[in-house]
């Protein structure tokens, strides 16, 4: 994920923001995270570090601010202390003088203060409107110190009568009636009387304090409100000049164009570097990536605000319809205003409400001897696995979950630019990956023939199909069309590979994404999934590896590059990263976010080669980008989700019972549908008995085959096909499917693109559902 470039003004004059600075001849200028507040500046690593390493502190009340060159500026405490600083632009740093001057004004004053506590007396060189407000906060001072004083005295006298007032009643108490009666009662009586006269004075003493403070708090609250006000109009009037300053500069240099040589601070050796001045940053919000150290291969920097004035057409070849500058929409609100779908659409059909809940996960303890001690001479492949380790979904549901975040590829088909178009496809292939982040259970294996739609027409437009065309090695296709102009077809087999503390799951197969109006045809696959911690300690999921998302009519490809979780690295976990190109090889867009959050891209205006080098050797490129405009944000997970096995608010719906589905569907699982219920004990047993069926019919289907291939064996019995459910052991992935079953829904077919065989939609499913026809269906729970 981009860090804001820009310092960030917070409240209670708190100053923080990236700058370079300088640590040795080896490692140059290092980026760090700088925090600016009650006249301290101290710095870090990141601002992960702020909560607990702190990697050091300088006190602005005597430190020395020198100012180098456009970007370079040094802070000195005298010898002890000296930081060699650099920002990425001359505004950036005018920026950071601005504020490191005025909290250095401000804590010397504060010493001075601290210093000359007790003394009354104004300097001589004081104005004379400073001495009056100095003279009124004195005397309002002494005020309320009278005040406070006259407090203090009514409550000794309060505790004094009161006392005098508990006595008296004391001996009332004590007195017989006779002769003394008259004489204590009037004692009393005059007690009572002291007590209620100096109580009045406490009650008249504090009203008369309460309002003096209330009138003052409000006198200082105006005056404190008009100084931040001023000091706003300040630091804008400097910035101005120093804009001002910078545009004479450049005119008198003659310099109007950016010298394509330029790279990021972070890589300049110390020292100024010939055209750094040229940088100038009209647009307050523009932010930039920093180098990756061990993922990315490129740097990207913000680019000089005079891209922001011209058109599209004189830019890098980008066509100014993407809404990228200064003054038009941007990309993301230009699709989400162009969406037609409006609430009176929504509002002609009355849409199903969905739960939002299922119950509880139990907390069931698991004893992995009390399995294994009853399998004790059996094949391991034979093994079966309770639902102990499972999700109360299928696989096939969790499949369909890759439509989470369907509004990207809504907004992706009303773009105009085919580049603007991949942005949202590569976000549409990251958000498939966020649900995982807690989902450390096992969705169900699907039966062979096992299918689930989830048709979502009334409220998103689009609908679904899966079915499990094969079981061995596990492959499930699956098909989805909107209404609002796209297609997702994929067939996903998984190979698996345990490496002892960890599992890792790769997906094979490739998903393709059609938008009807351009005809533009993608096409990427999925990276590989690993469970960490499967033997000892908590499990949790990491995604790592690659994924190149191709635009075959145009040519136009995405790299996005998913790092692996590292304890040594100080990069943001779970961090993607990515470059759209043309089909020339040239950037257009940069993609970074991680898997589990946000994406964002940028736009590129410029790129040149130079830096630091890759793991490889290679330079890294240096893109000079646009603000970063936000994508995908995950949406968060209902409340209490922690319960429900950590599901979204899609999870949630998926196993919901509906009327009119297929007999074969995930919803009619029964054992699926026990776990979901909490019944662990008989899911189990239930499990185990469609595991035995689905046996049981693969073996005289195979019987059935081999009388029509082979009717001179048609006595002989086949061998027991290894057809397990939810083993644990890996078996080896198959390169053919079953040439003896036929899919009910999908066709095997070559690919026209990958060239790959395929199993695609052949048609008939919602025609089926709408007649109520499911006749051809097999038993298969």
């Amino acid at each position: 994920m981009s860090e804001p470039k820009v310092p960030i003004l917070a409240p209670e004059d708190t100053y923080k923001g990236w700058l370079f600075k300088w640590t040795n001849y080896i490692k140059g200028y290092q980026r760090r995270w700088f925090v600016l507040s009650n006249g301290l500046l101290s710095y870090y690593r990141s601002q992960a570090e702020m909560g607990h390493t702190c990697r050091g502190t300088i006190n602005l009340a005597t430190a020395n601010i020198t100012v180098e060159d456009s970007c370079n500026f040094v802070i000195s405490n005298g010898g002890t202390q000296t930081y060699h600083l650099k920002a990425s632009s001359e505004v950036e740093r005018q920026r950071w003088i601005t504020a490191l001057e005025l909290a250095k004004a401000k804590a010397s004053r504060m010493q001075a203060e601290s210093d000359d506590s007790g003394d009354d007396s104004t300097s001589p060189a004081a104005s004379q409107g400073a001495g009056s407000r100095n003279s009124e906060v004195q005397s309002t001072l002494r005020t309320l110190n009278s005040k406070v004083e006259d407090l203090s005295t009514c409550n000794d006298l309060i505790a004094k009568h009161g006392s005098a007032l508990q006595r008296s009643l004391s001996e009332l108490e004590g007195v017989r009636l006779g002769g003394e009666t008259s004489e204590k009662i009037r004692q009393v009586t005059e007690r009572a009387t002291l007590f209620r006269i100096t109580s009045n004075a406490m009650i008249n003493a504090c009203r008369d304090f309460l309002a003096l403070a209330q009138a003052h708090s409000k006198r200082w609250q105006k005056a404190l409100q008009a100084e931040r006000e001023q000091r706003v109009r300040l630091e804008e009037t400097l910035e101005q000049l120093a804009k001002q300053h910078n545009h004479l500069e450049r005119a008198f240099r003659g310099a109007t164009v950016l010298p394509s040589s330029q790279s990021n601070p972070a890589i300049d050796s110390k020292g100024p570097v010939p055209g750094k001045g040229d940088v100038s940053d009209e647009d307050e919000e523009n932010e930039f990536f920093d180098a990756c150290e061990d993922v990315q291969e490129f740097i990207t920097v913000p680019a000089d605000p005079k891209y922001h004035r011209r058109s599209g057409s004189n830019v890098s070849g980008i066509s100014s319809e993407l809404g990228m500058d200064d003054g038009t929409t941007s990309l993301d609100e230009q699709s989400l205003a162009s969406n037609p779908e409006s609430p009176q659409s929504q509002e002609v059909v009355p849409v199903r409400k969905r739960r939002s809940r299922i119950p509880d996960k139990p907390n069931y303890s698991l004893n992995l001897w009390s399995i294994m001690k009853n399998c004790i001479g059996k094949e391991l492949s034979k093994i079966p696995m309770p639902v102990n380790f499972n999700e109360p979904l299928s696989m096939l549901q969790r499949l369909s979950e890759d439509l989470e975040y369907y509004e990207l590829l809504d907004r992706g088909a009303k773009c105009q630019s085919s580049l603007e178009q991949m942005c949202y496809v590569a976000a549409f292939t990251v958000s498939s990956y966020s649900t995982t982040v807690h989902r450390t259970g096992k969705p169900f294996n699907p039966l062979l023939g096992e299918t689930f739609e989830l048709d979502r027409v009334q409220e998103s437009g689009y609908r679904s199909l899966c079915e499990q065309v094969s079981h061995h090695p596990p492959a499930a296709a699956h098909h989805a069309i909107s209404e609002r102009g796209w297609t997702l077809r994929q067939e996903i087999a998984l190979a698996s590979k345990f490496r002892g503390k960890y599992l890792s799951i790769m997906p094979l197969g490739s998903i393709h994404c059609i938008f009807e109006k351009s005809n533009n045809h993608y096409t990427w696959k999925k990276v590989t999934t690993t469970v960490h911690n499967i033997i000892v300690g908590k499990l949790w999921i990491d995604q790592s590896g690659e994924i190149d998302v191709v635009n075959h009519r145009t040519g136009d490809r995405c790299h996005l590059k998913f790092a692996p979780y590292s304890y040594f690295s100080r990069d943001v976990a779970r961090k993607v990263t990515g470059v759209v190109t043309d089909k020339d090889g040239k950037a257009h867009y940069v993609l970074s976010g991680t898997w589990d959050e946000k994406m964002e891209c940028s736009r590129v205006m410029q790129s040149s080669r130079g830096g630091e080098n890759g793991a490889d050797g290679r330079q890294k490129t240096v893109y000079q980008t646009l603000k970063a405009k936000e994508l995908w944000r995950k949406t968060p997970l209902p409340e209490g989700a922690e319960n429900m096995y950590y599901f979204s608010t899609l999870a949630l719906t998926l196993n919901e019972p509906e009327e009119g589905v297929a007999p074969t569907d995930s919803r009619r699982r029964p054992d699926q549908r026990l776990m979901e219920q909490g019944r662990w004990e008989e899911a189990n047993a239930e499990k185990q008995r469609l595991e035995e069926k689905q046996r049981t019919v693969r073996r005289e289907r195979e019987r059935e085959a081999n009388r029509s291939a082979n009717p001179a064996e048609e006595g002989k019995e086949p061998a027991d096909g290894a057809l397990i459910e939810d083993s644990i052991s890996d078996s080896p992935l198959k390169s053919v499917h079953h040439d003896n079953y036929k899919p009910m829904w999908f066709e095997r077919q070559v690919d026209p693109m990958t060239r790959e065989p395929t199993h695609i939609y052949r048609g008939g499913y919602w025609e089926a559902k709408e007649q109520g026809n499911w006749d051809s269906c097999p038993d298969i729970f």
